[in-house]
């Protein structure tokens, strides 16, 4: 275990998990550059991840999963990011819905039961499908334009999803759509091979690009009348979701890594102009131990946050300002590490060979990832100007 992830793993369970996540990081970590080159879905990692029971760490224990806690959560998913942060980003998303129904209760325990127990037996995949082209990002508040109907005893929906993360591995799509009889929103809980799904593979960004977040396409898809799993409620404010920080816990992972290759580098490379490596010179060490200042500031605010979460069940509705400032601060943090770790490099961590380059583009996706900067910001302003 390296140093710099000492202070934060601290139990026998933690460290098992750590010790897991980093044999499988370090196996992830030499296919990502062929999984990003080509765009491809890391089918190999989700194998390993089945294999090893990880699809069903969050569910709880009654139905067969680990019931692991917040914290526990973004150990692993920090950890499994160094190694290849689209499969992190990926996991990240089922793990974290079934983190959320867990403590929620959401939805009716028959079918949280039943999905549950095809998720620890089958190893089932599961994500929610909620970006469209027009209503931008869900976290905003926009109305979904995908409708569902009910026609004969069963829903009928028809519309267009963007931003589907993990869609060529999905057996479940949890679709938010506009109910055109009474005008609520309500959740639908999809199975793939439903008839009218198709994919559209449009994902070619400039980072993340082995998540395949494809177009979901929903052409008068037909489900049973129990596919409804929740109408969702009419809130003044976002709802208080701890287990969205599995989200800045990916990017510290990418950070992390590029610290890491850094030092290495540092350590290791010599040009004919010195006669010793270049970690003994002043400005190389100085924006070293910058990376790891602006590391342990965010980390701990991170982790500190997730304790907080575990621990105080009854405070969470008051966490959101917390949670959101955790996003904020890690997602810019791991930004400006990566940038520290490419100046280190030089015009080597430029090369496509170069890992380097492959965190640089992955990283900047986290910014885009909700709540976005202004709405953190607007959050801790309106929480302090309440105060007057």
């Amino acid at each position: 275990m390296k140093i710099i992830d000492q202070p934060f793993v601290k139990t026998n369970k933690q460290h098992q998990l750590y010790n897991s996540a980093a044999e499988l990081a370090e196996i992830f970590q030499t296919r990502a550059e062929y999984y990003d080159e080509h765009a491809s879905f890391p089918f190999e990692n989700f194998e390993m991840l089945k294999k090893k029971g990880y699809l069903s760490l969050t569910i709880p224990k009654e139905y067969g999963g680990d019931e692991i806690s917040l914290y526990e959560f973004l150990l692993l998913q920090e950890k499994i990011a160094q190694g290849d942060a689209a499969t992190a980003l990926c996991l990240g998303w089922h793990l974290g819905i079934l983190m959320n129904l867990r403590d929620t209760k959401k939805w009716s325990e028959e079918t949280f039961e039943r999905v549950c127990k095809e998720i620890f037996t089958d190893k089932k995949l599961l994500n929610s499908a909620a970006t469209e082209p027009n209503s931008g990002s869900p976290a905003r508040g926009g109305k979904p334009e995908t409708t569902a109907s009910l026609k004969d005893e069963k829903w009928v929906i028809n519309g267009k999803k963007i931003f589907t993360s993990l869609a060529p591995a999905l057996d479940y799509f949890i679709i938010p759509a506009t109910i055109s009889e009474t005008g609520e929103i309500g959740d639908f809980l999809v199975p793939r091979y439903s008839d009218g799904i198709s994919i559209q593979p449009t994902w070619n960004t400039l980072g993340m690009r082995a998540t395949r977040s494809d177009d979901l396409i929903l052409n008068s898809v037909e489900v049973d009348k129990a596919a409804l799993v929740e109408i969702k409620p009419s809130l003044k404010k976002p709802p208080v979701q701890g287990w969205l920080l599995h989200i800045p816990a990916c990017y510290m992972g990418v950070a992390i890594a590029a610290r890491n290759d850094a030092i290495t580098f540092a350590k290791t490379y010599q040009p004919t102009s010195l006669t010793h490596p270049i970690s003994e010179v002043p400005e190389v060490r100085r924006k070293i131990a910058e990376i790891d200042l602006k590391l342990m500031t965010a980390r701990t605010l991170m982790y500190h946050t997730a304790e907080r979460w575990d621990q105080t069940r009854e405070q969470r509705d008051n966490l959101g300002a917390e949670l959101a400032t955790v996003k904020t601060v890690v997602t810019n943090t791991a930004v400006e590490v990566v940038d520290l770790a490419m100046r280190i490099v030089g015009g080597q961590s430029l090369f496509k060979s170069n890992a380097m380059q492959r965190y640089y583009r992955d990283v900047r996706a986290g910014l885009h990832n909700p709540p976005s900067d202004d709405t953190t910001f607007k959050i801790l302003s309106d929480r302090a100007l309440s105060e007057y």
